[in-house]
């Protein structure tokens, strides 16, 4: 069975910096395409960032220069390093990995920017 668990969430002030962590318990971790979306309250689930197998990265506008995503293939972990973070960026941050049809949510984790 395949599980993602998030980690990493909390509260934290404007301005400041958070590391979200992602462990993927799947077979052939490194082939998969791994993201992060977020959802606050009342809206749908949006794309923060993806990388590909080739390390490839894709940014939503909204955290370019602020958000950096990496993975750890030894590890399967992925990791999404948010700075400078703003009070819009609150929500519930989700783990995603897909490869060809396959695809998978974490639980998700909250993140509280407020001051």
């Amino acid at each position: 069975q395949v599980q993602l668990v998030e980690s990493g969430g909390g509260l934290v002030q404007p301005g400041g910096s958070l590391r979200l962590s992602c462990a993927a318990s799947v077979n052939l971790f490194s082939v998969y395409t791994m993201g992060w979306y977020l959802q606050a309250p009342g809206e749908r689930r949006e794309l923060v960032a993806t990388i590909t197998s080739s390390s490839r990265t894709n940014y939503a506008d909204s955290v370019k220069g602020r958000f950096t995503i990496s993975r750890d293939n030894s590890k399967n972990t992925v990791y999404l390093q948010m700075n400078s973070l703003k009070p819009e960026d609150t929500a519930v941050y989700y783990c995603n990995a897909k490869f060809l049809t396959r695809e998978y949510w974490g639980q998700g984790t909250q993140v509280t920017v407020s001051s």
